[in-house]
């Protein structure tokens, strides 16, 4: 069958779609991977055919402009430790307002929608898989006829809170019931000759990689798959100094992709972090590039900087991870078992440090409490306390109870069947 595979312009959530691709290509079915011009050197370094669609979102441009108001709304910690009940109904619709006027159609800008369903009518998909945020997928897969999942590689989160507002406003007057992002799906279906469908909001499945115990349970059709690691296009190199065991306990030290390639805001305070590992009896591999570190006072003598390191080498030799929150880096030190102090400060980033903290697998600190003894105080418990050890075993052995990707895309195309009946037997 044909597979088209679809994400924005963010390697961060680019990433996450890349090794189901691979095992669809491997499994002989026909591949593409869409997405706008600044993203095809990523897909293509991955060994992927890219198709450029469109013109490249300037989300950047959002962020210096109306960023810091956007994020404000978004840190309530009830919002952020995924418990929207706890939210008034005007929070919600504000929320929904908010991400659809700032964030949805900013990187699924008109351009690459578009553009993506222009290819789709001519390729004519089997099925179209989709990054959660990247609606494109949706209304190409609408326009053109496929059958379309969700391909999530975050905790699902921000369907969850919209699933909420929408039980909500089912009990409001019709006057009160207006929704933003269905207003604006629904648009843009139009404009493609294609009606509003619920499942265009959430997949007519999704594909989730979160393991059980951190996997949102909506009540929505899932296929879990096991998280495979890809860090990105950078060099996957197995560096000298990788070649043997470390001769103290190492320690991973890293702030993300997000933050290194984009103007989104960060609210740790480099300095503090590592001063807070600095006096400690531990080798310290931190990857952070020559912008980040422009703003570094001291560097102290325990710690490799270095610009880039593939993961998947440097992981399974540490003894503990320090990082920002992000989900391709908890998901990866979570399936090499690595002990982790998440430092999430934001969206769905809280929710997974503190399913980290409740497995016993790590312990999360919000930026706003980090100060260097506090961090240094539960990166010490991290590395001394085996109980951290052994959660992030349970938490590593639990991942893998998930099919691989491989053995996802039998299923895939059961379900590719039973949505687009003229795909049978493809």
């Amino acid at each position: 069958m044909r597979v088209l595979l679809t994400a924005f312009a963010q390697d961060a959530h680019l990433n996450g779609i890349v090794p189901l691709a691979w095992a669809l290509r491997t499994a002989g079915h026909e591949v593409r991977v869409a997405s706008q011009p600044g993203a095809v050197e990523s897909i293509t370094r991955a060994g992927l055919t890219a198709v450029p669609v469109g013109e490249d979102h300037r989300m950047d441009d959002v962020i210096r402009s109306v960023g810091h108001g956007m994020l404000l709304h978004h840190l309530d910690r009830d919002y952020l430790e995924n418990r929207p009940e706890r939210l008034s109904t005007d929070y919600l619709r504000a929320s929904n307002a908010i991400l659809t006027s700032t964030f949805y159609p900013q990187i699924n800008n008109e351009s690459m929608i578009d553009g993506l369903v222009e290819f789709a009518r001519f390729w004519r998909p089997d099925l179209v898989l989709w990054e959660p945020f990247t609606f494109a997928g949706a209304v190409a897969a609408k326009a053109s006829g496929a059958a379309h999942a969700r391909l999530l590689a975050f905790p699902d989160l921000f369907a969850r809170t919209h699933l909420e507002l929408r039980r909500r406003q089912a009990e409001l007057p019709p006057e009160l019931r207006d929704d933003p992002m269905e207003e604006w799906l629904a648009y843009t279906l139009d404009r493609h000759g294609a009606a509003f469908d619920p499942d265009v909001v959430t997949g007519q499945w999704s594909v989730d990689q979160m393991p059980a115990g951190v996997r949102m349970e909506l009540g929505l059709p899932l296929l879990p798959m096991r998280y495979v690691p890809y860090n990105g296009p950078g060099p996957a190199i197995v560096p000298e100094w990788l070649h043997g065991p470390p001769e103290r306990r190492r320690v991973c030290l890293t702030l993300g992709l997000t933050i290194r390639d984009t103007e989104f805001p960060n609210a740790i305070d480099l300095d503090e972090v590592l001063a807070s590992v600095g006096d400690l009896d531990v080798e310290v591999v931190a990857t952070l590039s020559e912008t980040e570190l422009a703003g570094v006072s001291k560097v102290p003598d325990n710690i490799r900087v270095v610009d880039h390191v593939a993961m998947l080498a440097l992981l399974p030799t540490c003894s503990a991870i320090v990082h920002h929150g992000g989900a391709g880096t908890w998901a990866t030190a979570a399936a090499y078992g690595v002990p982790q102090v998440a430092l999430g400060w934001m969206w769905d980033a809280i929710y997974r440090a503190q399913r980290l903290e409740d497995l016993g697998a790590g312990l999360h600190l919000h930026s706003e409490g980090l100060t260097v003894d506090v961090l240094r105080d539960k990166l010490v418990r991290v590395l001394d306390e085996p109980s951290f050890r052994d959660g992030a075993g349970r938490l590593r052995r639990s991942m893998l109870t998930a099919p691989a990707p491989n053995e996802v895309v039998p299923a895939l195309e059961k379900l590719t069947a039973r949505h687009r009946p003229a795909t049978a037997g493809l």
